[in-house]
């Protein structure tokens, strides 16, 4: 009888949504809702703490407990989950495997864990860029401008905490990016080439090698094969990369979030 009458709670407070227009400000029909946020507790663990983390704080996604207590809302959140974040890996949810209800459970369960501002950001973005163009430009492009061996970082702001960024940079996350697995083939000639893998199939592969040229290669004229561990992207220990230049480049990439949020 409980789990009934909850069950009816909920779907009556759904059908209540529902009816609102589209571009109102919606108020999550579950908020504060007991049953609903340990419904969307379960949702969160299976579909979404792969990337945010299992408590919510940031994994290869960003840290999600502090989008309320600077402005967010709840509807903004729901917008995020329904639509995706353009440029980034947060990919919209599809209407045909995630109803609506199922996200503004999910998002009244993340409410819950969000109570603690985000401290405020240090480090100046300004040098931040010319340590960026003196170190990763190269490799990653930004509004357009930069190289290709990597991803493009002009909204990696709004896809990557500051910690996850911390590690990338000093080489301590072994997380690669998909489409970026780095490999190195040996022709039959010798020729030994590392780059990162941008397709494959059973008998033939593409890589863009270290000068950011496509070459493809059937396996057959492969004498090895080799997907490595680690990434094409060097370590910036802090040997080659200071403290305060790392905070300073942290805070510039942080930045690039406005310009993914300001096309929305």
């Amino acid at each position: 009888m409980k789990c009934t009458l909850a069950t009816a709670v909920i779907a009556t407070a759904f059908a209540a949504v529902a009816e609102r227009p589209a571009d109102a400000q919606t108020r999550n029909p579950f908020e504060g809702n007991a049953q609903a946020i340990s419904n969307g507790a379960a949702m969160f663990r299976n579909r979404c703490a792969g990337c945010h983390g299992p408590d919510a704080r940031g994994y290869l996604g960003p840290d999600l407990t502090g989008f309320w207590a600077n402005g967010g809302t709840d509807d903004r959140m729901f917008s995020i989950v329904r639509r995706g974040v353009p440029g980034t890996e947060m990919i919209g949810a599809d209407p045909q495997r995630v109803i609506d209800r199922d996200i503004w459970q999910t998002v009244a369960y993340v409410r819950t864990l969000g109570t603690v501002a985000a401290a405020p950001p240090t480090g100046d973005a300004v040098n931040g860029e010319r340590v960026f163009r003196a170190n990763c430009g190269s490799c990653h492009v930004v509004n357009g401008r930069g190289g290709h061996l990597g991803p493009d970082l002009s909204r990696i702001g709004s896809a990557r905490p500051r910690g996850g960024l911390t590690g990338k940079i000093r080489g301590t996350s072994a997380i690669i990016r998909p489409g970026y697995e780095p490999v190195t083939i040996v022709t039959k000639t010798g020729e030994r080439i590392r780059g990162v893998k941008k397709n494959e199939d059973e008998f033939s592969i593409q890589i863009m090698d270290m000068r950011e040229r496509l070459q493809g290669y059937l396996k057959s004229n492969l004498a090895e094969f080799t997907l490595d561990k680690q990434s094409v992207m060097p370590a910036y220990g802090p040997d080659r990369l200071s403290d305060r230049d790392l905070d300073d480049l942290l805070r510039y990439l942080a930045s690039l979030r406005a310009s993914a949020e300001a096309t929305r």
